[in-house]
């Protein structure tokens, strides 16, 4: 322990101590020194006027202002009319249904391959099971390929199971009086 000879004594005084002075100064006016929250909707103060906003949500028209920029004439993709067969970006895709729960890629590669170069072959799982869903997705570069896979294998069997087969994309019946030819930007 030590000797109460060796210990100097502090002497404290309250009106030097800086920490006092600046509590003081705190209480006085604590609202002054705080800052405003910005709302993450309108980007400014809760007490500013509101920021106008850009964007779909926010866009204030009148119905006659929507009218007009809703009639203008929209870009065409040209059909060639009727029901039938659609082509998607990359291929021809036809879909398969009834495909057995523990079919692989390669059954699927090895009965369809036979009717042409297969460009994509897309098999679903079920997340929880690990199994097949019960579909596969199948691209073709020509639809001629595509059509002689569908004409062949619908009603077909696939692993002992019957598979149905058709197009995956098809152009629907057209609705008179509405021009099919119109597709929004």
């Amino acid at each position: 322990m030590a000797n109460p000879a060796d210990v100097d004594a502090l002497d404290f005084d309250p009106d030097d101590d800086d920490l006092m002075d600046e509590d003081a100064a705190f209480d006085v006016d604590a609202s002054s020194h705080i800052p405003k929250l910005k709302s993450a909707i309108t980007g400014g103060s809760f007490t500013d006027a509101p920021k106008k906003t850009k964007g779909r949500g926010f866009r204030q028209e009148t119905d006659a202002e929507r009218n007009i920029r809703m009639s203008a004439r929209f870009d065409s993709l040209g059909s060639d009319g009727g029901p039938g067969p659609e082509r998607s970006i990359e291929g021809w895709i036809i879909l398969v249904i009834g495909v057995h729960e523990e079919a692989q890629e390669d059954d699927l590669q090895n009965a369809f391959g036979e009717f042409g170069e297969i460009k994509n072959l897309h098999l679903n799982l079920d997340r929880r099971t690990g199994f097949v869903k019960g579909y596969a997705l199948i691209e073709y570069e020509n639809y001629e390929e595509a059509e002689k896979a569908i004409t062949s294998m619908d009603g077909g069997e696939l692993l002992t199971q019957s598979v149905n087969v058709d197009w995956a994309f098809s152009k629907g019946q057209e609705v008179p009086g509405r021009d099919s030819d119109l597709v929004c930007p």
